[in-house]
């Protein structure tokens, strides 16, 4: 990180500790040919967007200049996705997980204590295997949109560098939703803008 960037961070950290709000946890600086896995359902592979390349891991292995794996499964919900992981992760050895996933769950109204502990166990994975992970929330099925609590909490107690409110702020944009559950291209542009942020935030990337 050049001088600049490294004392801009340090201070919006201390500003942050001022105002008490938690830094982002941080990740290790991700090298040049790291390669990120992107795992999660219809939201990770881009449904809504009209186009392969305009999905959220597309747009952003342009911004970070690493190669972004997309396994994004439409319609998975957390149970199946859990057995759906460790094969991946196995085969694609990533240097970083970014973990999207639940929206089906929650959609479905499934018990929230079962998806807390099936993300959690996601997490497990990876760290057993030496990879670290970024959470994305998404939303709880109730007006006006929100972001599920149980994502907060799962990132405070795992201390994971969690994208808080970009789906939901999305999908309660009209301008940025294909449909009511998906976005179009330009809100996955606008997560890949804010994966980005909190990648940059906890030191991933400059």
């Amino acid at each position: 990180m050049k001088p600049f960037r490294r004392m801009f961070a340090l201070g919006l950290v201390m500003l942050l500790v001022a105002c008490g709000g938690a830094p982002t946890p941080q990740l290790a600086p991700l090298p040049g040919d790291a390669r990120v896995l992107a795992f999660g359902d219809s939201l990770t592979r881009g449904t809504g967007a009209g186009a392969a390349d305009a999905s959220y891991p597309a747009l952003l292995a342009e911004r970070i200049g690493r190669e972004v794996i997309n396994a994004g499964e439409p319609g998975e919900q957390s149970a199946a996705g859990l057995e759906r992981l460790p094969a991946i992760l196995d085969r694609e050895t990533p240097d970083l997980l970014l973990l999207c996933h639940g929206g089906n769950d929650l959609l479905r109204n499934r018990d929230e204590d079962a998806l807390r502990d099936n993300l959690r166990q996601m997490v497990s994975l990876a760290r057993d295997r030496d990879i670290p992970v970024l959470m994305i929330a998404v939303p709880a099925r109730a007006l006006p949109l929100r972001s599920a609590g149980l994502y907060r909490d799962l990132a405070d107690e795992l201390d994971l560098p969690l994208v808080a409110d970009a789906v939901a702020d999305i999908l309660a944009s009209r301008d940025l939703r294909a449909d009511p559950v998906h976005p179009n291209s330009a809100g996955y542009a606008r997560l890949a803008e804010a994966v980005h942020e909190v990648l940059v935030a906890a030191g991933a990337v400059d």
